[in-house]
């Protein structure tokens, strides 16, 4: 696998079902180096694999289908000429796409009404005055709030995402669409009831709000009358879903401390509370079930809700029954659920859920009458092109006995091969069978291509092994994961043909962090480094991150005293390897102080350490960046190493 082969990797999104579940409609984005973007389309399938996937639109731009209950229309995101995405609807009986939104700062995923007759939205309502033009024509902002800005996007506290619902087959759309929510509030995750006489979605209205991390659950009437709060506090959840039969509200959520502040190792599980609020929320899943961040979705059904759950480098896709019972496991094997659909119909339970596993960013895959059908063969372009190298699984066990699950990814030959310990982000998610997403092998496979021996591995802090495993670094984060990454390394130096004299260790966010951190405390063990997107500093990272002081307090606890202790900036002396620090210019969530910071530490030590800048990117530049910065990544990382190993 070659850098440039980033557009062999397509990313599916989240398909939608037709209310029969006879066709599924997914989304399909690809890199561009021709372009220097991305295309992205909408392909059709039949659910009983009888035909073969189909071309529906050709974008480019293209995302967010949404199947109306009966199956006439879809409505999608589609920029308009010069603009933002805006709502559009196809008419699936023949004819155009027409937009059926005009918001300026654009319209989010479209969410049917159950009798096909409305869409629910959320759509950002900026200031009067802002947004419209230069940006330094504005009014100055005058910032109340601890949580004011996010990566990837900018300024939000001028701008609250509201909920809308319109008529889309009016013939005045703008007398036809009423704005539901009001206030300087963000509102998410908007929902229809089964009897479509409400809507459910979540908001941090309470008086803190934007100080902390709590929101809650609310539903109200279509036209925004009767809004009443379902939660009340402790909590930080997501993905509202009514039951079938509306008397629930099913979500995700995590328990937060008295302050409202989250534990950041602590299990994102599946709850419910009573739609009529009679009483308080429940859990449903038990603390080792964490849903999944490939995923971020569950869908209530019939016989119980479907859940994406981490699971030792997989996601799997379960069913938790409304009592709390055993989960029942619908999708498994080395692989990972990235989203799904599901419709309950006369031949019972049919799922659309795109797959990706070790050989494969994505497919379509379906789910009926308990038989799977592989609905598309995108995944299969890049092992059609060349060959992948295979992941080869080993057990690392630590010095008090606990075992770690780690991969190994070789080059071809007998070597000895220079390795390099890729650490991955986080801390709570997982390194998986995916070639595709924030902890995926895909990476591994450019590096052991290039030559070098990869090592992987989930140490304890991440998510997929039980809340034990991740609860396991909340009081000394740095302390008690470097015993872990380095018990993964020298369980894989074991092998003769892994030479222990070349080692490299590198990562990205949470990754960058541990990669400084070990040059610091371990540089013994490695001939050079290289931090990306990484947090240094956990003081000025509180201050400056999109999110800053909410994860320093979930991190590296609440009391300020304590964070240089857990700074790699603190011991940055101690730093005498060579050192690449990889960082975006627009990144928000690691701002670019951090990578300074550690940069002038090590310039004015003459230690060899060098700062690469990628202009106009934000935190996820490797992932989602310009296809030509993301090469130009790549070939910095490989003649880093080159040179240094």
């Amino acid at each position: 696998m070659k850098p440039t082969d980033i557009d062999l990797l397509p990313v599916l999104g989240r398909p939608t079902l037709s209310g029969d579940g006879r066709f599924a409609a997914v989304s399909v984005t690809r890199s561009d180096l021709a372009t220097e973007g991305y295309i992205s389309e909408l392909w059709l399938a039949a659910t009983d694999g009888s035909t073969p996937a189909r071309l529906l639109t050709r974008g480019p731009h293209d995302g967010a289908p949404a199947f109306s209950p009966d199956g006439r229309h879809l409505a999608f995101l589609r920029p308009v000429p010069g603009g933002p995405g805006q709502l559009h609807i196809l008419p699936l009986d023949g004819g155009e796409a027409r937009p059926v939104t005009s918001h300026p700062i654009g319209a989010g995923q479209p969410v049917w009404s159950p009798d096909s007759k409305f869409l629910a939205y959320t759509a950002r309502v900026p200031e009067s005055g802002r947004y419209r033009g230069a940006p330094q024509s504005e009014a100055p902002r005058r910032i109340t709030k601890l949580r004011y800005w996010a990566d990837g996007f900018g300024f939000t506290m001028d701008r609250p995402r509201h909920i809308f619902v319109t008529d889309p087959f009016a013939d005045d759309l703008l007398s036809a669409t009423t704005q539901v929510t009001e206030g300087n509030y963000d509102h998410s995750d908007v929902s229809w009831s089964p009897d479509g006489q409400l809507l459910t979605f979540t908001a941090a209205r309470h008086e803190k709000a934007g100080d902390d991390l709590r929101n809650d659950l609310w539903v109200c009437a279509p036209d925004g009358t009767g809004l009443r709060s379902l939660t009340d506090g402790g909590l930080i959840l997501g993905c509202p879903r009514f039951s079938p039969d509306g008397t629930a509200v099913c979500f995700a959520a995590e328990p937060l401390d008295e302050n409202n502040n989250a534990f950041a190792t602590m299990s994102y599980g599946l709850w419910s509370v009573p739609s009529d609020g009679s009483s308080p929320a429940r859990r449903l899943t038990g603390e080792d079930y964490h849903l999944s961040f490939a995923s971020q979705m569950i869908h209530p059904v019939a016989d119980g809700v479907l859940f994406a759950a981490d699971h030792r480098g997989e996601v799997h896709l379960i069913l938790v029954p409304y009592d709390g019972g055993a989960p029942k496991p619908l999708i498994t094997g080395a692989r990972q659920v990235n989203g799904y659909a599901a419709v309950d119909g006369v031949d019972g339970l049919t799922i659309a859920a795109v797959v990706s596993s070790a050989t494969s960013a994505g497919d379509l895959v379906s789910l009926r009458a308990g038989a799977e059908h592989e609905l598309t063969g995108f995944g299969r372009r890049l092992v059609e092109q060349g060959d992948l190298l295979p992941m080869e699984e080993f057990t690392a066990t630590t010095d008090d006995g606990y075992e770690l699950q780690g991969w190994i990814v070789r080059p071809q030959g007998e070597g000895p091969h220079p390795v390099l310990l890729q650490i991955k982000g986080g801390p709570y998610t997982q390194f998986g069978y995916t070639l595709n997403g924030p902890a995926a092998f895909d990476e591994a496979q450019v590096y052991a291509s290039a030559g070098y021996a990869v090592v992987l591995g989930n140490p304890r802090g991440c998510s997929g092994y039980g809340q034990a495993h991740g609860m396991h670094v909340a009081d000394d984060l740095p302390r008690k994961s470097a015993p872990d990454l380095l018990a993964l390394l020298d369980k894989a130096l074991e092998s003769p043909d892994l030479d222990a004299d070349r080692v490299g260790v590198m990562g990205g966010s949470f990754g960058g962090y541990m990669s400084a951190w070990l040059a610091a405390h371990h540089g013994n063990r490695f001939r050079a480094a290289i931090g990306e997107r990484g947090l240094y500093a956990v003081d000025s990272y509180a201050a400056s991150s999109d999110d800053g002081i909410n994860v320093a307090i979930a991190l590296y606890g609440t009391d300020p005293t304590q964070w240089a202790a857990k700074s790699p900036l603190t011991y940055a002396d101690n730093i005498q390897l060579p050192m690449l620090i990889i960082q975006s210019e627009e990144d928000r969530h690691c701002p670019l102080e951090q990578a300074q910071r550690l940069f002038v530490a090590l310039k004015t030590r003459n230690i060899p350490v060098e700062l690469l800048l990628f202009p106009g990117e934000g935190h996820d530049m490797s992932r989602s960046g310009l296809p030509s910065h993301r090469i130009a990544r790549f070939d910095a990382i490989l003649e880093w190493w080159s040179r240094h190993l």
